[in-house]
């Protein structure tokens, strides 16, 4: 499975830092991402922290019309999402799980179409996935 994963979001509803966050801390896993984060100003790694330990990932900020470019469209079409946010991870168990929690907040909080490869997942498909990763 590729270790990438594309969360297409409208401009408006990306969120700051502490409201990301709060929507990660209601999934009830314990990630935590780095103060460093900053919509649209964010690119490369981005420490997190999961369990205690390190697990960051890359994330990076482009228009979705770019990111189209280089990858399929979502089923049904973006509707709307004019930012696309890539994330993707090395090897390590953790750095996935990190990623894809990220992206279950993002879809499940700020209405995000998330997409890893060809599928559209939900955000139950992503804490599954996250999970799974981590067992």
């Amino acid at each position: 499975m590729a270790r990438a994963l594309i969360a297409y979001m409208r401009r408006a509803e990306v969120p700051a830092r502490s409201a990301l966050q709060r929507a990660i801390d209601e999934l009830d896993l314990a990630l935590t991402l780095d103060h460093g984060y900053v919509p649209f100003e964010s690119s490369g790694y981005l420490p997190c922290t999961l369990d205690g330990e390190d697990a960051g990932f890359d994330l990076r900020f482009r228009e979705a019309a770019a990111e189209l470019a280089d990858a399929p469209s979502p089923p049904g079409g973006l509707d709307g999402h004019d930012i696309a946010i890539s994330c993707k991870w090395g090897g390590d168990p953790r750095e996935e799980a990190s990623a894809l929690i990220v992206a279950a907040a993002l879809a499940g909080h700020f209405h995000a179409l998330v997409q890893r490869g060809a599928d559209t997942l939900s955000t139950a498909q992503l804490l599954a996935q996250a999970k799974a990763a981590l067992a």
